[in-house]
């Protein structure tokens, strides 16, 4: 792979080179991709979609739209850093093609602001949720009518997947959906691979799938422009774009501290003993004289989470040059962060948060709650988009069909396309939403 074709600024429908000298210094490509994201209903839909606390009334505690907001600071940085450091390394880049430093923090920004936008309610919950329907729930009916790649596009229904769905999907008046720089979808694609064969090798790219069918020919067309390589002859499988390993480290870090701020300020990890975890992450910057300057346990951990996402992203920086290499030629085969001198710190914040956050009683407890009712909504809209197909809609199925969007009323000829006109509608749903529709269609609280 090559840096002037990984940074591609293209777009859907475009049919002429966007050149990197003839772009508007004040409107820059790459800074559009993050404006059209955080515009768009789907962003906006993360505000009130769990992060770790699934429906959390506390006002500290992290949704999806916090934690992407704070995923694209952590990318920018990590995209200007390691940016400055290409340029030095390949000053024709800037010299002959115009790149600036700040163009790999704006591609990193953009893609790790829209990292979880495919993201059903419920937190991971939701995705699990999904896929369990069509494993084992009503939707299992469907598998003999589908392909077997289609069939499991849906039992391990995939965020990543969807949110390029969002990203690349056209409808009325939207040809291309978001219409993205390529060079932004590749840095967001970050298992770039269809849902078969699962897992083939141990390889990051192959441990989840970054596409459902109905968008392969959009997931190709990317990957070839922007000249990722295959990695496998028989099934649509490429190496990531260099810069999805750095918008993975960016979530990494934020979940591995922030996730863990938010228990701390829960009271689920006892704070003297989650201290002294952050404290080990940051002994050689901590300013022990302010540090104990501060009187609360808020400023204090606030402190330490902000050395902490500093040691993170200067370690990454300097594991990805390390690397840049092996990352080009599609070698690298692990997440930055694994290759970490820190990593039996990060490891430990982890155990911790996953024993005490992730399993706690309210976590589980709310997580059950939204099994039962993505369940019952893709029962309902599945039922009456398949009716009103065959022309057996009910004058309920009628009704359900009346609350989907304008753009999604027109009904499908194929089967797979019409159960994800379903799993959209609910998957881009926040979660108070989905809460309020799965009452309203059991007949609870319809004033």
């Amino acid at each position: 792979m090559n840096w002037e074709q990984l940074l591609s600024l293209k777009r859907y429908g475009d049919t002429n080179k966007r050149i990197r000298k003839e772009q508007d210094e004040t409107r820059l490509g790459f800074e559009v991709d993050y404006d059209r994201v955080i515009f768009s209903s789907e962003f906006r839909s993360l505000q009130d979609k769990t992060q770790v606390i699934p429906l959390s009334q506390t006002d500290f505690v992290h949704t999806r739209l916090t934690h992407s907001l704070e995923v694209s600071v952590v990318g920018r940085s990590l995209g200007r850093l390691v940016g400055k450091k290409l340029l030095e390394k390949h000053p024709h880049l800037q010299n002959v093609h115009g790149y600036q430093a700040n163009d790999f923090g704006a591609i990193v920004a953009a893609a790790a602001l829209a990292h979880d936008i495919g993201n059903p309610p419920f937190g991971h919950s939701g995705e699990k949720a999904i896929g369990e329907f069509f494993k084992t729930g009503h939707g299992k009916l469907f598998k003999d009518q589908l392909t077997k790649k289609e069939y499991q596009d849906l039992c391990d229904f995939e965020g990543n997947a969807n949110g390029f769905k969002i990203l690349t999907e056209s409808r009325a008046g939207r040809d291309g959906g978001l219409r993205l720089s390529y060079a932004t979808l590749g840095a967001f694609m970050k298992y770039p691979k269809e849902s078969l064969p699962k897992k083939p090798t141990k390889h990051i790219a192959d441990k989840k799938y970054g596409f459902f069918q109905s968008e392969k020919e959009a997931f190709t067309d990317v990957a070839k422009e922007l000249g990722l390589l295959k990695r496998s002859n028989t099934d649509i499988s490429f190496s990531r774009h260099p810069l999805a390993f750095l918008v993975e480290a960016a979530d990494d870090i934020c979940y591995t501290i922030i996730d863990f701020e938010d228990g701390i300020n829960l009271g689920l990890i006892q704070e003297a003993f989650a201290l002294e975890y952050l404290i080990n992450l940051v002994r050689g910057t901590i300013n022990t004289e302010k540090y104990h300057q501060l009187k609360n346990t808020k400023d204090r951990v606030s402190y330490l989470r902000a050395l902490a996402i500093n040691t993170l992203i200067n370690e990454a920086v300097t594991i990805f040059m390390q690397n840049e290499e092996a990352i080009l030629n599609g070698n690298f085969n692990c997440a930055l962060l694994d290759k970490s001198k820190y990593e039996a710190q990060i490891n430990d914040i982890i155990k911790i948060s996953v024993e005490q956050v992730y399993q706690s009683k309210e976590v589980i407890e709310k997580e059950i709650a939204g099994y039962r009712i993505l369940s019952d909504l893709l029962d309902v809209f599945i039922a009456a988009i398949n009716n009103s197909y065959a022309n057996k809609a009910s004058n309920y199925d009628k009704l359900v069909l009346n609350l989907l969007p304008e753009n999604d009323i027109e009904i499908q000829n194929t089967l797979y396309h019409r159960i994800f006109k379903a799993c959209s509608f609910v998957s881009n749903m926040s979660d108070s939403n989905a809460i309020l529709l799965y009452n309203k269609i059991r007949g609870i609280n319809i004033n």
